[in-house]
């Protein structure tokens, strides 16, 4: 059936889909993808899953930088267990967010969702001002509903603005983006760093399981306040440092930072070899925490073979990666108070705002202290006090407009 399913799949991937509106289509990495650029940025998106990447930030100098990871399997025929590990790269929207690997009230979901592994449909590709946007829509049939996908490029930045609206899927659900970052073999090449957090969670279920070659660090269940102190599972060994990545090759872990409410949510990786910053910005009252998950080689089945290395920065509301059936229950997080699920409704859109960008930055910047807001623009300040302004419009998490 897997065999069967796949074929299927990958057929209907690549049947030419019907012109839309300023469509324009290339196989990129193996996948039929639209394509938007302005003159700083260019994105590709797969008609498969709805995957962002590659994305190629200040394309118009001399040192044009692609942050996303794209799975080292593409163009490889096999019988792939999920649907969303066909076009795996980038960032791609997860309704429901996690595994899914239970029934819940009649639904089967694959995991992360139909949005991340069926086709979607081009709406439109326009420009209004300085504003180019990429509009694609999917109809969802597990739960019955609909989501519109916006991606939009302003002239004159190295930014992109996602806005999903999801009309119907009514009911709880886990929900949030998957963003995808590809790493370096040198150890510490990227310095991660986010905006205050209540706590951080190593995920406290088992998330790689050694019967099925996969193998984790992260102690189970641990707690912190520090992402630099952060207990693993061997007895006597020393905290590890959770914001120096990559690190503990041959493991893949989860850990969830469960993000402060006030004003947006920022997570920042900083290539400080390479003299640029990869951001994300959100609206905490939507997707209320980040989850990381740290792919070092860690896993060894089908089609992975070991080769993986990136880092997943996922901005979601949901209970880790463990799906619909965890996040909509009582849980651990949410007899604090933390919200694992949004309630939608049947009658009434719910949106889903999201920034991510590039900002290049000077010699010595290794690490983001903290990040500054003012109309149009926030200022990057780095441990050692330089500072980088640059234009995004950030008021766009709240408003989903880009108008100036």
């Amino acid at each position: 059936m897997k065999h069967i399913a796949l074929h299927t799949l990958l057929l209907v991937a690549s049947l030419p889909a019907s012109a839309g509106p300023g469509e324009k289509t290339r196989t990129v990495a193996s996948q039929p993808s639209w394509i938007v650029a302005t003159p700083q940025v260019e994105l590709a998106l797969t008609h498969l899953g709805g995957h962002m990447a590659p994305v190629t930030f200040y394309r118009d100098s001399a040192r044009p930088v692609q942050p996303y990871h794209i799975s080292p399997w593409q163009g490889e025929k096999h019988a792939y267990p999920v649907p969303v590990l066909v076009p795996l790269r980038g960032d791609f929207f997860c309704l429901p967010f996690g595994g899914n690997g239970d029934v819940v009230n009649g639904e089967k979901h694959p995991p992360h969702g139909e949005t991340a592994g069926s086709p979607w449909k081009h709406v439109a590709t326009k420009k209004a001002g300085d504003v180019t946007t990429l509009t694609t829509v999917i109809e969802t049939k597990v739960r019955p509903g609909k989501v519109t996908k916006e991606l939009s490029l302003v002239d004159g930045q190295n930014v992109v603005y996602s806005r999903h609206l999801i009309e119907g899927f009514a009911g709880k659900t886990p929900l949030g983006h998957h963003a995808t970052l590809a790493m370096p073999e040198k150890e510490g090449a990227f310095r991660i760093a986010t905006s205050p957090f209540k706590f951080g969670m190593v995920a406290p279920g088992l998330f790689s399981d050694p019967k099925q070659a996969e193998y984790q660090a992260l102690q189970i269940g641990a707690r912190f306040k520090d992402l630099s102190k952060v207990p693993v599972a061997w007895k006597g060994a020393p905290d590890t440092d959770l914001a120096s990545l990559p690190a503990r090759k041959g493991h893949a872990d989860l850990f969830l930072l469960l993000n402060e409410p006030n004003g947006p949510a920022w997570v920042t990786a900083t290539r400080g070899d390479e003299g640029w910053v990869w951001f994300a910005l959100k609206d905490p009252a939507v997707l209320t925490g980040t989850l990381f998950w740290l792919e070092n080689h860690g896993r060894h089945g089908l089609p992975w073979f070991g080769r993986n290395n990136c880092v997943g920065i996922e901005d979601i509301t949901g209970h880790w990666a463990d799906g619909l059936a965890a996040s909509i229950a009582p849980n651990v997080l949410a007899k604090e108070g933390i919200a694992t699920s949004i309630e939608l409704s049947a009658t009434r859109p719910t949106a889903v705002n999201y920034i991510q960008g590039v900002v290049r930055v000077p010699a010595g910047f290794t690490e983001v202290k903290t990040l500054e807001f003012a109309p149009g623009q926030v200022t990057f300040i780095s441990t050692t006090g330089q500072r980088v302004t640059a234009p995004v419009r950030h008021e766009f998490l709240k408003s989903g407009q880009l108008g100036k």
